[in-house]
């Protein structure tokens, strides 16, 4: 589990359990689901459509052997139905909004029961944006259940008039590796599903997803040039293991995730000019645009490596980061070239 999620959870899970506490570790729990939807939206916004119905690691035990698309329809359909038919007793996003109609998915329930294949086409069904859209509905309904929640709410239970009820809705299979999903739940007080379908579970699938889009760029990134438009060298980058380049439709760079289209304007600018990369660029010495910005910490060294290789080509810039990194040990190139790209030019030549 990632440490900052781990320790938030933990935390979570200690506040809400005292009356004391508890409102501070509604705040907890907010703020954790808050920081793991951020993670959906970045792929949702920064992915093509393709990578969603992908299964990198098939046939494996785990969470990651499933699809990203899979993935968010099986995290908020078990919230929905739990913090509606469950905890509010009220009508699910799915129906009240009309979801399932605009996400054109074949099922109503988790998921559960699909497995391999079933998964796959499963997923290229789903309209992405409407499953988006469904997800952030979810989230923020439960938000509000919560939020309005006090703590003597927190030991209701569950008997077997809910385990009915949940069998009626037709939400969760009657296949076996579905159907203990309702005596799980029911087992259960409101307590019990906040600590699991509401938070654990996010961070469970969310981790599994993130294990999924890491993959997907590595794959994609095979054979492709490692030199980003801008100069950096994927192959040192710090970011490169989550990131599909610049050269790939799996751009998750930092400036391309936070750009509105998802696309780096260094790498745009470069695409829409014909330009290989910035270092063919006669304005590079004072382009101050995408990962040049001034304010962006990592500016000067972009521009000294992208200047080393208008001088030097690409072939001796990447010895001469691989010289770097066995002399020093870094991982963010402005700790060595700092922020000055004439300073940096001179490092990256004396190596």
């Amino acid at each position: 589990m990632d440490k900052s999620w781990s320790e938030m959870n933990k935390e979570m899970q200690m506040l809400i359990s005292k009356e004391a506490t508890y409102r501070e570790g509604i705040q907890k729990l907010l703020a954790l689901r808050k920081s793991l939807f951020e993670q959906i939206t970045q792929i949702v916004t920064t992915f093509p459509a393709d990578a969603f119905d992908q299964m990198p690691f098939p046939g494996v035990k785990g969470y990651h052997s499933k699809t990203l698309a899979y993935s968010i329809w099986h995290i908020f359909r078990i919230e929905d139905i739990v913090a509606h038919e469950m905890i509010a007793e009220d009508r699910q996003v799915l129906f009240s909004q009309g979801f399932l109609e605009t996400i054109h998915s074949p099922i109503l329930t988790t998921g559960n029961e699909l497995s391999g294949p079933e998964i796959t086409a499963f997923s290229r069904q789903l309209n992405l944006q409407e499953l988006y859209r469904y997800a952030r509905k979810v989230m923020q309904s439960t938000d509000r259940i919560l939020a309005h929640m006090d703590f003597a709410g927190l030991k209701r239970k569950f008997g077997d008039e809910m385990k009915a009820k949940l069998q009626r809705t037709g939400c969760v299979s009657e296949a076996e590796s579905a159907a203990w999903l309702i005596p799980y739940w029911c087992a259960k007080d409101v307590l019990g599903l906040i600590r699991m379908p509401f938070s654990r579970h996010w961070i469970m699938h969310i981790e599994a997803m993130l294990r999924i889009k890491n993959r997907l760029c590595r794959n994609v990134w095979k054979g492709v040039d490692p030199i980003a438009y801008c100069g950096f060298s994927c192959n040192h980058c710090f970011l490169g293991a989550w990131c599909g380049s610049c050269r790939t439709a799996y751009n998750t760079c930092s400036f391309a995730t936070i750009s509105p289209d998802g696309k780096c304007p260094n790498a745009v600018c470069c695409q829409e000019r014909g330009m290989d990369g910035c270092y063919e660029c006669s304005l590079l010495e004072t382009c101050e645009k995408g990962v040049y910005t001034p304010s962006n910490d990592g500016a000067n060294a972009a521009k000294a490596q992208a200047m080393f290789i208008r001088k030097h080509g690409k072939k001796a810039y990447l010895k001469a980061h691989d010289r770097l990194h066995e002399k020093y040990d870094f991982a963010k190139t402005q700790e060595i070239l700092g922020q000055d790209w004439q300073e940096g030019l001179r490092i990256l030549e004396e190596g």
